[in-house]
């Protein structure tokens, strides 16, 4: 399935393993299910418990059956003038009747007391051991083949590409296996069936066959694609040799010799197993050219004059002289700056009423009001210290409270409100407020966040 396209995790195979198990392992299954994350469990962690709990089985079920051929031969021995009676009533005569209380005796098969594995209600009598036997064996030979789907689905993760006669281009489906790929490259192919596919780029992909990796460019990103082809035609172009004998296709280079060897597979194709080089990483080199700043930035920059110090003392071993720079460093610069001070009290204060108003909304508060209002707006003169508390149900209603309010305090005052103060909550900042405050003459100031 994974060769076909599907993305397939390891947690949908070890669900898949569970609901395949057979019905002697149904209690371990809801073990696992019930104990363990199946969204993070491997695979081996699984194949690890099952094999401990079926080591469990082998070794109970030989314990069992020894000892019901053990109680059976008791049993068969035990006729006679000398027959020891284990159960309270019977036929048995003799003077060696001993009688034994049940309560007393643990079950084998159920590990419960008062009977015996034989008179156990869940056992099922088999006499015919060899059947059991053939039983366990298939059981065997079915559990091997479920895990060694684990093994199948490893190999099944190498990446195959066709050697194509009839294509033009190299193309593949995968976009992780570019190290270098052009995104705006658009084309469309024809296939063999007179279909079209989408190219959605073109790139370089680095493939390691046979110990030597090998760089393939103008390589066509089709994510539509089944499979990954190589194009033979355009590795002619490159100058490569193509030579076909003996049922293998060998790909040699001018210049490093013989590259690829191929065997032909059974449905006559030549299929390259090519694992897919990483991306390499990008290293970045960072030189200077003043050495003065370089030491200046390798002792944590430690300002210049303290430099010269440990060059004269010989405190350092390899320290240069050290001049000072002309240019200051930035990064000391930045550490140094400072936020200017913010005071605790404002500067100025409003010498009459409505000359300013503080504004603050605050919510949504649980529980709600009992007409389920959950916001609390208020309104403070800065001058009399007067406070006015509105209830909201929603946010959106702060405007149409503002200039209710603004009409009530200038009707009762008899003076205009000069200029409201607000935080810049969207309440206060919308475009309909700031409009409104503009045609009414109202100053606005909006305070900064975490200050006073």
């Amino acid at each position: 399935m994974k060769a076909c396209g599907e993305n397939i995790g390891e947690s949908v195979i070890t669900v898949k393993i569970l609901r395949s198990m057979v019905s002697k392992f149904n209690y371990v299954v809801c073990s696992i299910e019930e104990s363990n994350n199946l969204e993070t469990m491997t695979i081996d962690e699984l194949q690890s418990i099952l094999l401990v709990h079926q080591q469990r089985m082998t070794c109970r079920e030989e314990e069992e059956n020894v000892l019901h051929i053990t109680n059976e031969e008791k049993r068969g021995r035990g006729r006679g003038r000398g027959r020891n009676f284990i159960r309270g009533g019977g036929r048995g005569r003799g003077r060696g009747r001993q009688c034994f209380n049940k309560a007393s005796i643990e079950c084998f098969k159920c590990h419960k007391l008062g009977h015996f594995q034989y008179e156990c209600p869940t056992w099922q009598r088999n006499a015919n051991y060899v059947e059991a036997k053939v039983q366990e064996d298939e059981a065997k030979e079915e559990d091997e083949l479920l895990l060694m789907a684990h093994v199948f689905l490893k190999q099944s993760k190498e990446e195959e590409w066709f050697l194509d006669f009839g294509c033009i281009n190299h193309m593949t489906r995968n976009k992780d296996w570019f190290s270098e790929m052009d995104e705006s490259f658009r084309h469309t192919v024809k296939l063999g069936n007179n279909t079209k596919m989408a190219v959605m780029g073109k790139g370089i992909v680095r493939l390691h066959v046979n110990g030597v990796t090998n760089v393939v460019s103008n390589v066509y990103y089709v994510p539509d694609l089944k499979n990954n082809l190589l194009s033979i035609g355009q590795l002619q172009e490159k100058g490569l040799t193509i030579l076909i004998e003996d049922g293998k296709c060998k790909v040699n280079h001018p210049g490093r010799g013989q590259i690829m060897e191929i065997s032909m597979s059974g449905n006559r194709m030549f299929v390259v197993a090519a694992t897919i080089m990483p991306k390499y990483p990008t290293c970045f080199q960072v030189e200077s050219t003043n050495e003065s700043h370089l030491w200046h930035c390798r002792l944590g920059h430690l300002h210049y004059n303290g430099l010269k110090t440990l060059f004269s003392k010989n405190m350092v071993n390899g320290l240069p002289s050290i001049a000072t720079p002309k240019e200051l460093c930035t990064h000391c610069v930045e550490g140094k700056q400072h936020r200017n001070f913010i005071p605790k009290k404002s500067a100025w204060r409003a010498s009459n009423k409505l000359q300013l108003i503080h504004a603050d909304l605050c919510g949504p508060i649980k529980p709600s009001s009992i007409s389920n209002k959950r916001y609390i707006l208020s309104f403070i003169d800065d001058f009399s210290r007067k406070t006015l508390i509105y209830l909201l149900h929603e946010k959106s209603e702060t405007f149409s409270i503002f200039k209710s309010f603004k009409v009530y305090v200038e009707k009762e005052v008899g003076v205009c409100i000069t200029c409201s103060r607000t935080d810049r909550g969207g309440e206060f900042t919308s475009n309909e407020f700031g409009e409104f405050c503009k045609a009414q003459g109202i100053k606005r100031q909006l305070t900064t966040a975490y200050t006073p």
